[in-house]
């Protein structure tokens, strides 16, 4: 896959739950079955927050030529994406998530996947 689609779809996954989670946590989380509170609600909206931040990174940088600043993304997002597979994965096993949640976990491993393919590829030597 080229880093121009795998950014493209980034962009358009984030597009798809960062703003819902800014307008509507309570309702995403109701559906992953997570108890809402104040906290869970602040929380909510900062990885929406965060998700937004992203789009606008893959969005604008997808046709970034290969050098530091492609490798750069690629490490920034690969490390998130980690985290975030990380993350989704303890809530599940410690049952404060639903099985829903385990589409968030299709969903970050495949970036996961993909970023770290292109952060950890070698450069050819010139």
């Amino acid at each position: 896959m080229k880093f121009k689609t795998l950014m493209t779809i980034k962009a358009f996954v984030c597009l798809g739950f960062g703003p819902v989670l800014l307008l509507f946590p309570a309702w995403i989380l109701g559906l992953l079955g997570a108890a809402y509170c104040s906290g869970a609600a602040l929380t909510a909206r900062e990885y929406g927050a965060a998700l937004v931040g992203n789009l606008l990174l893959a969005w604008l940088a997808r046709s970034v030529d290969r050098g530091v600043a492609h490798r750069a993304i690629a490490w920034n997002l690969f490390v998130y994406d980690a985290i975030g597979l990380a993350a989704t994965l303890t809530l599940i096993l410690q049952g404060v998530l639903n099985p829903l949640a385990w589409g968030i976990v299709a969903v970050y491993l495949f970036f996961t996947v993909g970023f770290g393919c292109f952060a950890l590829r070698r450069e050819k030597a010139a």
